[in-house]
Formats: structure tokens, C-alpha cells, sequence
């Protein structure tokens, strides 16, 4: 049996047996390459660890994009959307180079990490800088399927992931591109009076196993979050119910659910989001979840109130 690996695992392995048939792929890290790196044992002329540097890294990155290569370079998710923030905003918002900024330990992966190392406003920082791909697979078998198709794209991409979790994705026909909604089979006849929006691993995770424990539920996840994909699925999302909850490890600030909201004024989109709060508490990443009121109970009793019991509507 196959061991599933992680996203930020997976990306790796994929991202070294593009390379094998693509030369124009070069790998830069911001330190987080870690021993026996896949890319860096196959293809060491053209691994690159920059160490703690990532504004600069991005700009390099830049360069190499202009030079004609497509370098795909990664950090922590709070370093990438922040603290490179001014040249992710120039480099491939305003001049759309072709990089693609690869950002693990997104929400509050990284756990006993701890607050700096934590990104609950990555997606709300990019989604402002036009004319970047925001990627947000779950699982193995997305994020290698965002890789392949990040690495054929000529636009910039932020794929954000997680840190160690390994899942299953959910099944997607062969020929369907990740910047489709994915809209999950519900083996029912009962009208989806209630669709939950899910971005993100663990936010697909949950809805998920409540979309199974509630038949009025509908579940749609959305793998691509920039402000083109989310305008795509306006209509798919119409058809599915009249009532929206967007899952998503963030703030609910510059989340996916406000920018959904300003596309749908006529229906009412709800978020279930890491609330206000700073993630001071250290634990593992299910445990700071928690403590932000992240998590399956919480969830749960959300979707009892805008459904309005057990039964639904």
C-alpha cells in the first residue's frame, strides 16, 4: 500500500519529475529545503536555496522568469504573502511574471510554530494583487495535479499548503482542470438547502463528514480562489442552493466568503472561518484550530443555525 505524502511533500516529488522532461524549471528555497530535497538529489544544477531572503527570492525568481525559465520558489505562507509582499505585488501582480510562489505551513499548519511562523491573512494580501492564480489543493493527488498545471501556465501562481497532514483527494475526472469547482456527489434526492463552500485541506476535511451526516447539505470545493475562478463558479454555485458557508482556515477579513458575497449580493454567504483572535496558543495544528473555534463541533452547530435544525429548512 502506498503511503499518501503531504502537500508540501508532494509537491516536491512532483515538482522533480517535471523537471526531468521540463529544463526550464528551477527550484528555489527560502531555507525550508530540508535534508534529501527530491529536486536538489536529481537536479542539483538548478536547486537553489537562497536561505532567509525571501523578498529578494521572489525578485530572483522574477529575473529567471524574464530570462525564460519558470522557477517555482517556496517559504513559509506568512513570509511569502507578507514579508515578500511588495515584490509579489510588482514582480507577479503588476508585471505577471511566470513564478510560481509555492507557500507551506498555511492557516496554522506550522502549530507550535507559533504566531509569526502562522498565516491567517495570505489569501485576503494576494487576492488583492490582480492577475495571480491562488491555489489551494487538498490532498496528495490535487496538489501534484496544481503543480503540472501551474508549471504549464504562463501566469503567476501562490499555491498555499500545509505542513505534515496527508489526504486522499476527493475524485476528479481525469480531463477536469483543479481551476474547476468540484461539486461532491450528495447520493441523494433531497433538495441542498444549504451548500458549504470548502478551501483549503482541513476545511474540505470537515465538510466532507458533515456533507455525509446532513442530506440537505451540499458540498462544493474550490481548489483555485483568485478572483477569476471565484467569478467562474458564480453560476455552478447558483444552481447548487440559495444559501452559502464558506469553510476556510483564514480570517474571515479578505477571505474567500467576503469576495464570494460581493459576487452573489442577491444570496447570503456565511463564513466559518479562525475568527479575530491572534493564534497565541501552542499546540499542534488541530489543537491551535481549536482553540481559534476552528473544527468539526463548531462547524456542526453552524449549519444546525442557518438550517435551522437537524432536518434542515
Amino acid at each position: 500500500m502506498t503511503t499518501l505524502l503531504s502537500g508540501r511533500d508532494a509537491y516536491k516529488d512532483e515538482l522533480a519529475k517535471l523537471a526531468e522532461t521540463e529544463e526550464r524549471i528551477i527550484c528555489l528555497e527560502a531555507d525550508l529545503g530540508g535534508k534529501n530535497h527530491p529536486f536538489q538529489i536529481h537536479h542539483p544544477e538548478r536547486f537553489v536555496n537562497l536561505g532567509i531572503a525571501e523578498l529578494a527570492g521572489v525578485d530572483i525568481a522574477a529575473g529567471l522568469a524574464e530570462a525564460g525559465y519558470v522557477p517555482f520558489i517556496s517559504t513559509f505562507a506568512a513570509f511569502a504573502a507578507l514579508r515578500a509582499a511588495e515584490s509579489v505585488k510588482l514582480s507577479m501582480g503588476y508585471m505577471g511574471k511566470n513564478v510560481k510562489l509555492v507557500a507551506p505551513y498555511g492557516g496554522v499548519s506550522g502549530g507550535w510554530f507559533g504566531t509569526t511562523h502562522h498565516a491567517l491573512e495570505d489569501i485576503a494580501v494576494i487576492q488583492s494583487f490582480q492577475n495571480i492564480r491562488i491555489a489551494c489543493p487538498h490532498g496528495e493527488e490535487e496538489t501534484r495535479r496544481v503543480i503540472r498545471e501551474a508549471a504549464a501556465s504562463e501566469e503567476p501562481y501562490y499555491i498555499r499548503l500545509s505542513r505534515n497532514d496527508a489526504f486522499d483527494s476527493l475524485p476528479r475526472l481525469s480531463d477536469r482542470s483543479c481551476r474547476d469547482l468540484l461539486i461532491e456527489d450528495r447520493g441523494t434526492d433531497v433538495p441542498a438547502r444549504l451548500c458549504l463552500i470548502s478551501v483549503g485541506e482541513q476545511a474540505t476535511e470537515l465538510c466532507k463528514t458533515l456533507t455525509e451526516e446532513y442530506e440537505f447539505v451540499a458540498h462544493a470545493h474550490a481548489c483555485y480562489i483568485d478572483s477569476q475562478s471565484l467569478k467562474a463558479y458564480v453560476e455552478p454555485l447558483k444552481a447548487l442552493a440559495d444559501r452559502f458557508l464558506v469553510v476556510e482556515e483564514h480570517r474571515a477579513t479578505g477571505g474567500t466568503a467576503s469576495y464570494l458575497a460581493l459576487l452573489m449580493p442577491e444570496h447570503l454567504v456565511y463564513s466559518h472561518d479562525c475568527g479575530e483572535q491572534w493564534p497565541t496558543y501552542g499546540g499542534t495544528h488541530a489543537e491551535v484550530l481549536a482553540e481559534l473555534g476552528f473544527g468539526l463541533e463548531t462547524l456542526r452547530q453552524q449549519i444546525l443555525s442557518l438550517a435551522g435544525g437537524p432536518n434542515g429548512i
